[in-house]
This record gives C-alpha cells, structure tokens and sequence, in this order.
C-alpha cells in the first residue's frame, strides 16, 4: 500500500517567522518521472524554471577544524552552513546565503554578493572595510577572521522545482547531484562533476511553513518511501577531503 507522507506533528502550529519544514526523501529517476505527472496540474512550475529546470552551484565554507562537516554529521541542533550560490552559470547575480537548522526547522537568509566580493571570497581572502556591508556578509568576514573559514567544495545540481501558495510550499526533484573540489573554478560555465549518489538516486525535498496541504502529500504517495536527513554540503564534502 503506498506510504503517505505525512507532516510532522508541529507542522499544524504556527511555525516560527522564517523558520521552515524541510523534508528529504531519496527516489529513483523512475519515481522522478511519476511525480512530474503526478504534479502537473496541481503546484505549477517555479517561474524561474526555464525550460522546466535550472542549474544550482553552490560554493560551501568550513572553518580549519571542519566544524560544518562534523555539526552534520553529529546531528548538532543548532548548526549554520555558509554557501555563495549563482544559477544556470550566470555571474550576474551571485548570493550570499547561510542555512541554519534548528528544531527540525531551517533558515535561510541571503545577501548579493559583487563579482569582485565573490573573487575574493572564493580565494579564501576576508573582505576589508565591511562596514554598512549586509549583517550576513560581516558574520562570514568575523569566522575567515577568527576561525578561519575557507571555500572547501562546489555542490552543482539540477533543479525541477514545483510551487503551491497555500502553505508556502516548495516541491523540488533534484537531479544530477555531483561535486567538485576546486572552488577556484567556481564560476566557470563548466567544471568537472563528481556524482555522489549512486545511478539513477535522485532527491524529493518538500519545503512548507505552517502546514502542507492534504491533497498535496498524498499526490506524493509512492511506494517503500522513508524520509532521510540527506545533506548535499556533507555528502559531497565526504567524497572530496
């Protein structure tokens, strides 16, 4: 009988401002293919979704004591991972973003990054005169400045991202997920990959605020399907240090 994907139980509170429910399921491509059909119709395609994807490539810091890795792997509750992200190749805007996961929720708060800044940053250089900079720009300053915080590996993948207003919901299939330990090739249009889930794993996340619609999880029903607390940033740092 297929597996319902049900909500946990604090997803009927009110969440937190900002705060998000994020669950991660890994699927096969076959299962891709069903849940494109399943969701046509229901949660249309994100605007930004060209041609029905899009490419993200982010570039991960750590500190010297690989602090983020190991938070991961230990289940550290709170825990905060630095990334500047760029889509489809294109350096004409470039973000700053941090993830905090806390309570079984995350964060996520961004700032433009300059071409210049990213420059700098991707050479593990800490920025000077930050003043008036974005909070979040000054904080990865301090941590290049105290704890060492450096570029450490580039997660590219590609995104089939699905949206529904009622709930703030996110339905995202990530596909092609791969790695690359060069950060100074960051932004070039291409870099050499390494996959890191075996052939044909894919990766279901779903994204809401307060609640995820019934008709919407129940779209989702597949067969033998088990939530997992996959990480991008851990599992292609594991395959590249």
């Amino acid at each position: 009988m297929p597996q319902i994907l049900t909500p946990p139980a604090a997803s009927v509170k009110t969440a937190e401002p900002g705060f998000r429910h994020e669950l991660k399921y890994l699927i096969t491509s076959a299962q891709v293919g069903m849940l494109k059909s399943r969701l046509t119709g229901i949660a249309p395609l994100d605007s930004h979704a060209d041609g029905g994807s899009y490419r993200i490539r982010s570039l991960y810091f750590d500190d010297y004591d690989d602090r983020c890795f190991r938070e991961n792997e230990d289940g550290t509750d709170p825990r905060e991972k630095f990334r500047i992200r760029i889509y489809n190749s294109d350096t004409s805007r470039i973000t700053l973003e941090c993830k905090r996961k806390e309570r079984g929720k995350t964060l996520k708060t961004a700032c433009p990054l300059t071409l210049e800044q990213t420059e700098q940053l991707m050479a593990g250089i800490p920025l000077r005169d930050i003043a008036g900079q974005p909070p979040l720009l000054q904080k990865l300053t301090a941590l290049m400045l105290t704890r060492r915080m450096r570029p450490v590996v580039i997660v590219e993948y590609d995104r089939i991202p699905y949206v529904y207003r009622e709930g703030n919901v996110r339905i995202t299939l990530d596909t092609n997920i791969s790695s690359c330990a060069d950060g100074k090739r960051f932004l070039e249009p291409s870099i050499p990959r390494r996959p890191v889930l075996p052939l044909g794993q894919q990766l279901l996340e779903v994204k809401y605020d307060a609640f995820l619609p019934d008709f919407l999880y129940r779209s989702l029903s597949l067969n033998n399907l088990s939530q997992t607390a996959f990480s991008k940033y851990y599992l292609c740092r594991k395959y590249t240090r």
